[in-house]
C-alpha cells in the first residue's frame, strides 16, 4: 500500500499496534503512516494540510501520498522545546491565520463539509457571524451530545446555553475569519531537532483566531507565554482576550467530554460559568 501511494519501495516497517506507523522506504526516508477509517476523514486532513501549507506560515509534514483510506506524510526528527523556536511559531501562528477564510466554518479547498476533529464528526456549515455560527455549530452540537451522554447533566447545560445566547455581548471585537489549524493542543505541536515547529492532525476551518490559542492554553504547551508574545508582536489580540480564553475553550471541552467522559464536561460547565462572569 505504502509503495504503491509514494512510488518507492518499503525496505522495513517499525511495528506498531495503531496508526500512525513508521515506514522506511528506498533510499532511506523514513514516513508516517496513517489510517483514517471514517469515511472522509482522510480527505479532510490532506486537504487541511494542504490548505495550512498553503499559507508559507506555519509548518506542517508534506501529502507523500494517500488515497481515501491511507495516508502517508513526511517524518520529522524532534527535539526539545526553546524559546526561539516559540517566539518563531507565535510569529508564523500570527500569519498563518492573517491568511484568513472564505466565512466562518469554511472548509479547506476540496475538504469535506463532514468532517473531525480528532475522532469526533465537525460539520463545516459556513457562517457570516462568528457568534451565532459558533453557538450552532460548535458548541450546542457537541453539548448536545454529551448531555445525551450523561457527561454533562441537564441542569448545568443551562449555563452553556445562557453562554451561547450572550455570544454577540461575550465575543469582544468583530474579527475576520481566520485559517485556523482547529484542533491545537500540545499533542499536535511538534518541536523538530531543526529548532523549527510543525503542527500535525489539523482539523482545518475558517474560524475565530482566538480559538486555536485558547486549545494551545487548554492542554499546556511548552514556551507557551513565548508563543504568544511572539504571536503578539506579528498580530496584537483585541483587547480583553485573556477574558475570553474559557469562552473558546468550550468547543474543545465538549468534544472531549463526548470522546471521553470524565471530567471535561465539568470542566466545560466551569469554563462556562467563568466566561458569564468575565
Amino acid at each position: 500500500m505504502v509503495s504503491r501511494l509514494t512510488g518507492r519501495r518499503v525496505t522495513a516497517e517499525r511495528a506498531a499496534s495503531g496508526s500512525p506507523a513508521e515506514v522506511t522506504l528506498e533510499g532511506g526516508p523514513v514516513v508516517m503512516v496513517k489510517r483514517g477509517d471514517a469515511p472522509g476523514a482522510v480527505r479532510a486532513e490532506v486537504a487541511g494540510l494542504r490548505w495550512l501549507a498553503g499559507a508559507g506560515a506555519v509548518r506542517v509534514p508534506a501529502v507523500l501520498g494517500h488515497d481515501e483510506r491511507w495516508l502517508v506524510t513526511e517524518r520529522m526528527d524532534t527535539g526539545r522545546p526553546d524559546a526561539g523556536a516559540a517566539s518563531r511559531f507565535g510569529h508564523a501562528l500570527a500569519h498563518l491565520h492573517a491568511a484568513g477564510a472564505p466565512e466562518f466554518g469554511a472548509a479547506p479547498p476540496g475538504g469535506p463539509e463532514d468532517a473531525f476533529i480528532g475522532r469526533a464528526p465537525m460539520r463545516n456549515e459556513p457562517g457570516t457571524d462568528w457568534p451565532s455560527w459558533y453557538a450552532e455549530h460548535r458548541v450546542l452540537p457537541y453539548l448536545r451530545a454529551a448531555v445525551d451522554a450523561g457527561t454533562v447533566r441537564a441542569g448545568e447545560a443551562v449555563v452553556i446555553e445562557r453562554v451561547c445566547a450572550r455570544l454577540p455581548d461575550l465575543a469582544g471585537p468583530a474579527e475576520p475569519p481566520a485559517r485556523l489549524h482547529g484542533d491545537l493542543w500540545n499533542g499536535n505541536v511538534l518541536w523538530g531537532a531543526d529548532g523549527e515547529v510543525r503542527v500535525i492532525d489539523p482539523a482545518a476551518h475558517g474560524g475565530h483566531r482566538e480559538t486555536d490559542l485558547a486549545m494551545l492554553r487548554l492542554f499546556g504547551c511548552p514556551e507557551l507565554e513565548r508563543i504568544l508574545a511572539g504571536y503578539q508582536a506579528a498580530a496584537p489580540l483585541g483587547d480583553g482576550w485573556t477574558r475570553r480564553v474559557g469562552l473558546h475553550q468550550l468547543f474543545p471541552l465538549l468534544v472531549h467530554a463526548v470522546l471521553f467522559g470524565g471530567g471535561y464536561g465539568e470542566q466545560a460547565v466551569a469554563a462556562a460559568r467563568e466566561a458569564l462572569t468575565g
